[in-house]
């Protein structure tokens, strides 16, 4: 009886000191205890994510990838495999497991080492959420007592689905919902057994366990996972055996991108990051509307793709990549071929092969996934030898001319057959501003953003060439020019003597005919005219004008070079200046982020761009014009529906958007109106004039008719409601086009990125089209095709768009040799706009004779 009071006085004094020391070590970490009623407003870390207008997802960026869920989101059988694998009593204990910890003891005391875990999901919870994965006793304790404020504080769904939505699960992934994108490229509700088993078992081990890098050892530990809901009852003993059969079919999947636009995407980051430090942009889980549209971007970039192509082509063959074995040495077996072509990444539109046999006209090639390729000689026959950028060799007749087996070379599909490919080495931009708000509909920088993040059309600062021109005679009918202005077009022999040198400028090519029209000088891009335009209007008025267009004063020399494009700029900086001959005058801000909304659809930013309102009731017309033509551009767009938890108010946000135009808010209290840079009568005369570089100016030819420069345009997009203007600098380092068509300006730029090198030259085109003359690269041959491809497809569908003269424009018929009034209505005469009260007085001499200025075959003038 004695042996049993002392065991009971022990018994009691040992639970007292128990208590006493637990109660001592919650006094000791109690200063240390977070405060977990933040669990009730966490944030779960998620990433930044970029939208097209139409929600198509342009990229996510953010160490972290999350796909927040609610519990009743979660298949029944997950929850069942992460509760029999990581906490069979979860809804049992209240935060802390008994049983789990005595087990733990109990290998801690007979080993020595603590193999053995005793924490609860509920303890996961506290260590993700408040502690670091620390083994030390401090740590465990801090767990304990985090985990039962928890249990107070919230419900065990509650609980459960902060786990699932917290816990790391491999490659970046976390949370379940990450984790069924990541490996199986699916949401959650459309994994199989096996699959949800497989995702379960990763919180023991995420990288060591891991079906992607370990699939062994992760299949070993998903036949665990089954096991237990067999043991406890969540699956049968047949669904245990299918699943436990199943073969490992997880993979590695990027973000779910629907439009691949890293330009812009890249931009929009920055933006971010700036604006809301680096890690709250990573992980605040924003999502970024942008002005893009995806239909148009695509057209872009597959424009900009086929022109830097045919830029290549024609410049000839420069050789392998690589070569593999000798022609005359003993082959490589396949394997071996094989494992050399892995070393290489496929880019977009290209893909590594080795060359395996030669025919005439013919080879035979492997790729590095083992198929093996024929390519005909349709996608031989352009492999000129590239001598340089001014000369390439004869064509060639056969194969053998132009590779050898044993070589490694670059291929693409073009659809019915392959072709041989080389990475070009030349450069390209192209941006789409929308004239009437200046939002970016499309944005390529560059032909590819893994070899280059250079972003051309944001950075890029190239001699803008005869793109210049409009500007400066927009400047000039500010003055008193009108359309049919006479200029002498001869030669200049009283040099610039600012240039420090006998700087005269020449014609290109070096042909002058005497006085001629301003309409015919920007049509055919005459160089003397646009210096005696410039002379007219005065070298410091030019800066001012240009500086108004948009353009940085720091970039325009003080010289009259800047007449025939000398100024260093951007392609967004063009695209936006050119905008204002199509909005009526006005220089729009151009901007690339409609919206930014939190993780739980709050709206965050929404823009307020500029907008080309014209206020008069003169011109009420015009700007219905204007709402139509927008209207038809956003009615061929179609809205994406995405996945996000925000979607109901993403679309209401679309479609509204959709069913107006920017022009629509002009009257808002809250619009921000665009300032004006010229009139509205000298931007329709310009316009009007720049159809003309396409559709002709008064120069007949019995090739193209009454020609421009750009009338590759008129052949391709066939439509009257595009004006446009090439440009081309010096020794042709940088090549133009920039125009505009209803509800877009586009401008594209083709160039070397090192300054010093020239585009060249070609001798033959590969393609044998009539289009492709020989000679120098330029403008219109050069950026120009780019330019016709993408707006001939945004177009497409829209209905043609004639402009209507403003008020205080009138038109009247004119002499086309001196500019003077006729009574005439043959080919020698056409009607012409002027400004209200300069148009001509004069009627011109019947007998003058203008028979030696023209062609005697009548034509229609597409501008009568």
């Amino acid at each position: 009886m004695k042996w049993f009071k002392r065991a009971l006085i022990a018994f009691f004094s040992l639970a007292l000191l128990g208590i006493a020391a637990i109660m001592a070590a919650y006094y000791y970490v109690l200063p240390d205890l977070p405060d977990v009623a933040t669990l009730k407003t966490v944030q779960l870390q998620t990433p930044l994510r970029v939208y097209s207008s139409d929600g198509k997802l342009i990229s996510q960026f953010g160490e972290k990838r999350r796909i927040p869920v609610e519990l009743d989101q979660v298949p029944q059988h997950l929850i069942e495999a992460v509760l029999a694998t990581e906490d069979a009593r979860f809804y049992e204990h209240n935060g802390i497991d008994p049983v789990g910890i005595v087990r733990a003891a109990v290998v801690l005391i007979t080993t020595g080492q603590k193999k053995q875990g005793a924490s609860t999901i509920t303890m996961q919870v506290a260590r993700n959420f408040f502690l670091t994965s620390d083994k030390t006793y401090i740590r465990k304790v801090k767990e304990i007592f985090i985990a039962l404020h928890i249990e107070q504080l919230l419900t065990k769904d509650e609980i459960l689905s902060l786990y699932l939505n917290r816990i790391y699960l491999g490659q970046r992934a976390y949370g379940v919902g990450a984790a069924a994108q990541v490996y199986y490229g699916e949401d959650l509700s459309a994994l199989t057994l096996a699959q949800q088993a497989m995702i379960a078992g990763l919180p023991k081990a995420p990288s060591s366990m891991n079906p992607i890098s370990s699939p062994i050892r992760a299949k070993a530990r998903r036949n665990v996972v089954l096991g237990r809901m067999l043991e406890v009852g969540y699956i049968t003993l047949a669904e245990y055996q299918q699943a436990k059969d199943a073969p490992i079919t997880a993979k590695y999947h990027g973000a779910e991108i629907d439009l691949y636009a890293p330009y812009i995407s890249e931009m929009v980051r920055d933006y971010m990051v700036q604006k809301y430090g680096e890690e709250q942009a990573y992980t605040s889980g924003f999502d970024v509307y942008t002005t893009i549209d995806s239909k148009l971007q695509l057209m872009a970039q597959q424009a900009l793709r086929n022109n830097v192509f045919a830029y290549d082509e024609r410049h000839g063959y420069r050789g392998p990549t690589a070569v593999l074995w000798p022609a005359d040495g003993a082959p490589l077996d396949q394997a071996a071929i094989l494992n050399a072509l892995k070393g290489t990444e496929a880019l977009p539109d290209f893909m590594p092969a080795a060359v395996i046999k030669i025919e005439k006209q013919s080879a035979e090639v492997l790729t590095q996934t083992g198929q093996l390729i024929n390519i005909p000689w349709q996608g031989l026959r352009w492999a000129r030898t590239f001598i340089n950028d001014k000369r390439q060799g004869k064509p060639p007749k056969t194969a053998a001319e132009i590779l050898s087996v044993g070589q490694q070379i670059w291929i693409r599909s073009q659809g019915d057959y392959w072709q041989l490919s080389q990475i070009p080495q030349v450069s390209s931009a192209i941006v789409t501003l929308r004239p009437t708000d200046g939002a970016i509909l499309t944005l390529v920088g560059g032909f590819d953003f893994k070899h280059s993040q250079y972003n051309r059309v944001t950075q890029a600062k190239r001699q803008l060439g005869s793109n210049i021109k409009p500007f400066i005679y927009s400047a000039a009918l500010e003055q008193g020019y009108t359309l049919a202005t006479l200029i002498n077009n001869a030669p200049i022999n009283e040099p610039d003597i600012r240039q420090g040198i006998a700087w005269r400028p020449k014609n290109s090519p070096d042909v002058y005919g005497g006085p001629t029209r301003l309409r015919i000088g920007l049509a055919q891009s005459i160089n003397v005219m646009s210096v005696r335009t410039m002379r007219h209007v005065g070298l410091d008025n030019t800066i001012n004008k240009l500086t108004e267009f948009g353009f940085d004063p720091a970039d325009l020399p003080r010289n009259e070079s800047i007449a025939l494009g000398s100024p260093s700029v951007t392609p967004l900086q063009v695209a936006t200046a050119f905008a204002s001959f199509d909005n009526g005058g006005f220089l729009v801000e151009p901007y690339y982020i409609k919206r930014v909304q939190s993780a739980t659809g709050e709206l965050l930013e929404q823009s307020n761009p500029t907008l080309a309102c014209l206020q008069d009731d003169s011109t009420a017309a015009n700007t219905a014009d204007d709402l139509a033509a927008d209207m038809a551009i956003d009615m061929t767009q179609t809205t994406h529906t995405d996945s996000l938890s925000t979607q109901d108010t993403v679309m209401t946000a679309n479609q509204a958007e959709q069913q107006s135009s920017p022009l629509a808010q002009c009257h808002s209290p809250a619009a921000r109106h665009a300032k004006r840079v010229i009139s509205e009568q000298t931007a329709f005369l310009i316009s009007d004039a720049l159809k003309s570089v396409i559709w002709g100016g008064g120069s007949w030819s019995h090739k193209t008719g009454w020609n421009g420069t750009a009338w590759r345009a008129a052949k391709t997009i066939k439509r009257h409601d595009i004006a446009g203007k090439t440009g081309t600098t010096n020794e042709s380092r940088d090549t133009w086009f920039s125009g505009f068509g209803p509800g877009m300006a586009t401008t594209i730029w083709v160039g070397f990125d090192d300054h010093s090198r020239e585009l060249g030259r070609t001798a033959w085109d590969p393609t044998g089209a009539p289009d492709q003359i020989s000679g120098a690269e330029a403008g219109a041959k050069t950026a120009g095709p780019g330019w016709n491809e993408f707006m001939k497809h945004a177009l497409d569908g829209v209905p043609e768009h004639p402009a209507q003269p403003p008020a205080g424009v009138v038109s009247v018929r004119i002499d086309r040799a001196t500019g003077k009034l006729t009574h005439k209505t043959d080919h020698t005469s056409r009607f012409e706009y002027f400004t209200a009260g300069s148009e001509p007085t004069e009627y011109v001499s019947e007998q003058t004779d203008n028979t030696d200025l023209f062609d005697n075959t009548p034509t229609e003038d597409l501008f009568q």
